[in-house]
């Protein structure tokens, strides 16, 4: 046999002088009337030519490919990253394999990518880049034959949805700083446009009216997800109002330059400016100081996404179907300790944030 060439069941079935329809019931375990001599030369002959099974052919007999496509945007997002450890866990657990297709941030058009992966005959997609949200050729295509999962919201529903509940996260964050007893607090958000960003800033507004505040526009820094921008996004915040003692920043990579523009401005964290990411991503614990952020669970995002793929897959979930998993707070020394609780009364005397 040339060298990179696969064998064949033709080629086990030669060398093992049975035909091709009996060497490929013996290899798949199927029910076929041979002498154990026989079978053990078929399984020797497979062996000696290092045969594989054809995954592809048998899966073209069955109409099923056991794959699930993976469609996400800058595979060098460690959020991202995460999902797909989770996707790849429980795919592999429940004997799938996946096929990624990555988006680079800028691309904003994903048809071509899911058409690709219709072409590749997944059972099944989950789709993961938030600038696909209003896409709508590409949303269209996730409403058809082929089951998906979407983790970002997409407008007009219709495919189930997997994630966490960003206004919580907004929340969770908000809550606890109120709960530190600071009254200035800003927030440096992603680009408005996306849903998470609204949705997170909504939670953040609607723990600062319970306590009696309002969230006050020069507290809010729009910007971009990374680093550097987080850098000029505290400096803008801090120019608009240096009376700011704590900073909710709506994702961890931002954090790293809003801690980092900080000590360069002589702002120590937490004593001067207490700061609460968002994402918990591994490196968070390991910054000075260590970084408080409220936790997503990416993985497990991943590991449920690919169930309720294969359960809507099988007709057991909905395209309406909607699934929320729980965020928690990460308490670090960016933030500078756990809140004490505030007595309603005090609350209620709080004035308008605008004003702080």
């Amino acid at each position: 046999m040339p060298s990179g060439k696969y064998a064949s069941l033709r080629d086990v079935a030669e060398r093992s002088g049975v035909s091709f329809q009996t060497a490929g019931k013996v290899l798949n375990g199927a029910e076929v009337r041979v002498t154990p001599g026989t079978a053990q030369r078929i399984f020797e002959a497979a062996s000696e030519l290092g045969y594989l099974p054809n995954a592809l052919a048998r899966s073209l007999l069955r109409q099923a490919t056991h794959t699930i496509g993976l469609v996400i945007g800058n595979v060098t997002d460690a959020a991202l990253a995460r999902v797909a450890v989770g996707v790849q866990d429980e795919a592999r657990l429940r004997g799938n394999a996946i096929l990624l297709a990555s988006l680079p941030s800028s691309e904003t058009h994903g048809a071509a990518v899911v058409q690709m992966l219709f072409e590749r005959r997944v059972d099944g997609i989950i789709v993961a880049p938030p600038q696909l949200e209003e896409d709508f050729e590409f949303v269209g295509l996730l409403r058809g034959s082929v089951p998906a999962v979407t983790l970002q919201h997409i407008p007009g529903g219709g495919v189930p949805f997997v994630g966490n509940d960003d206004r919580q996260a907004g929340r969770v964050a908000m809550e606890h700083l109120l709960g530190l007893g600071h009254r200035c607090i800003g927030t440096v958000t992603g680009p408005f446009r996306r849903w998470i960003v609204r949705s997170r800033l909504l939670g953040c507004q609607v723990s600062l009216r319970e306590a009696g505040l309002e969230m006050g526009e020069d507290l809010v820094v729009e910007s971009d997800w990374t680093a550097a921008g987080g850098a000029v996004a505290v400096r803008v915040l801090l120019e608009r109002e240096p009376r700011t003692t704590a900073v909710f920043v709506q994702s961890d990579e931002m954090a790293i330059g809003v801690l980092r523009e900080l000590q360069r401005l002589g702002r120590r964290v937490p004593d001067d400016v207490a700061v609460v990411g968002c994402d918990d991503l591994p490196f968070a614990e390991h910054l000075s100081p260590s970084l408080s952020s409220v936790h997503i669970p990416f993985v497990e995002i991943g590991r449920v996404s690919v169930q309720v793929l294969l359960d809507r897959m099988g007709g057991k979930r909905s395209p309406t179907y909607t699934e929320f998993l729980p965020v928690s707070l990460a308490v670090r020394e960016s933030c500078g300790g756990r809140p004490e609780p505030v007595a309603a009364p005090e609350m209620g005397e709080l004035r308008p944030l605008e004003a702080c």
